[in-house]
């Protein structure tokens, strides 16, 4: 049998529901109407639009249906050899003072809530993964979060590359998703979304849509 090109990117997606401050998650609307939406739009060549999970806003409430469906893409492409297997995992957060979109580039291995989470926890200091060492230690996406900013903003998205998560529930999800990646080699990535007081709903599932015919594009 003949090659036929590489095979499609699939990108599983996760957003969050309510926490401290924000009953109403943008990124839990985002998530949730995704599939619909470019549905509508029209899933690019080369595309597969997988899973669309919502997370508990909670660290440790967030990891096991994480790893879950981590582990379930994972399993998905077992029919696939490995190196057909295209997967890429965007997980979408708000952060509430934010004007713009941030593409994180990185995850630290500190949780330092600021607050309790849904769950009431509220680590200070503590490494997410202890078996990986220091709270300093880093862990960085190996897309290119740079060159997508700038293809972004040139569609007219006000959007700028991150290199600080926080140290907050984001942060912890996007750490263990990273480690995930690397170990599986797959891809992680991270996207901060302001409240859609501050950009538009349309704007942000438009902005959604790009990101994702982008990554299908890039890798």
């Amino acid at each position: 049998m003949g090659s036929e090109g590489p095979s499609p990117v699939t990108v599983h997606v996760t957003g969050f529901g309510k926490f401290h401050g924000v009953a109403d998650n943008p990124t839990e609307t985002i998530v949730g109407n995704l599939t619909d939406y470019m549905k509508k739009r029209g899933m690019p060549k080369g595309l597969i639009l997988g899973s669309c999970s919502i997370l508990d806003s909670a660290g440790q409430g967030a990891i096991v249906p994480l790893y879950q469906t981590l582990q379930a893409a994972l399993r998905g492409g077992d029919s696939e050899s490995s190196n057909s297997r295209r997967v890429i995992w965007v997980h979408f957060g708000v952060k509430s003072d934010a004007t713009m979109f941030a593409i994180e580039n990185q995850a630290v291995n500190e949780a330092t809530f600021r607050c309790p989470d849904e769950m009431g926890w509220q680590p200070q200091k503590l490494p997410i993964v202890p078996a990986d060492g220091a709270i300093s230690r880093k862990r960085e996406t190996s897309l290119p979060v740079e060159e997508m900013t700038k293809v972004l903003a040139e569609m007219g998205y006000e959007v700028m590359t991150s290199h600080d998560a926080d140290r907050f529930v984001c942060n912890y999800v996007y750490y263990h998703s990273l480690r995930f990646a690397e170990q599986n080699d797959l891809r992680s990535l991270f996207v901060h979304v302001p409240l859609f007081l501050t950009i538009d709903e349309e704007t942000q599932m438009q902005f959604a849509a790009s990101l994702l015919e982008l990554l299908a594009s890039l890798y």
